[in-house]
């Protein structure tokens, strides 16, 4: 059984203008074995088709440049690394795609519906540790992925709203109740 503790990245406007796409700009995720020991690291960004130019409110708050993006590879081709990096393009591989809430798991649908991908591989896979944290802890809200780090004793490590760093802290969530999860 593969764990991958992923976040994302994407293209975002200040109050959201209507008609605007939201598109993947970037993946970032850790591969866990069973016993939450790290397996890999993966970090790419994407570019963005509908969309190719960042807003000034996307750059800030990701602190992506135009220039990671513009360099980068389309969706189709960093999905396609993502899924043999983590081992999901094999069927008799199992996995677990874990995120903070569900927003990351309707990224993914999007830009795969947008580019036309099949979605089998991530309809059934993919656990909300945001709800299984606020069941778990028997709480009203769900905090944020940074005051949930900080509640659980630790420090935020890298950049916020950076999809490696987004991962690498929410894994810490993970492993330090990974006997808990109703997986």
């Amino acid at each position: 059984m593969n764990y991958i503790v992923f976040d994302l990245e994407a293209t975002c406007w200040k109050g959201r203008p209507p008609g605007m796409i939201q598109e993947i700009i970037e993946i970032g995720a850790y591969r866990l074995n069973l016993f939450g020991e790290i397996e890999g690291r993966f970090s790419k960004f994407v570019r963005p088709v509908v969309q190719p130019i960042l807003s000034p409110f996307c750059r800030e708050l990701t602190s992506i440049t135009q220039e990671q993006v513009r360099f980068a590879r389309k969706f189709p081709d960093v999905l396609e690394d993502f899924m043999i990096w983590g081992d999901m393009d094999l069927e008799d591989e199992e996995y677990v795609l874990i995120s903070w809430g569900n927003e990351d798991k309707r990224l993914l649908l999007d830009d795969c519906r947008l580019h036309r991908m099949d979605t089998h591989w991530l309809r059934e896979r993919h656990i909300d540790l945001k709800d299984k944290y606020q069941k778990l802890k028997r709480l009203k809200n769900s905090p944020s992925l940074l005051k949930t780090v900080e509640v659980e004793g630790f420090e935020f490590t890298g950049t916020q709203h950076r999809a490696i760093c987004d991962a690498e802290n929410l894994m810490k969530i993970f492993i330090k109740y990974m006997d808990r999860w109703d997986i």
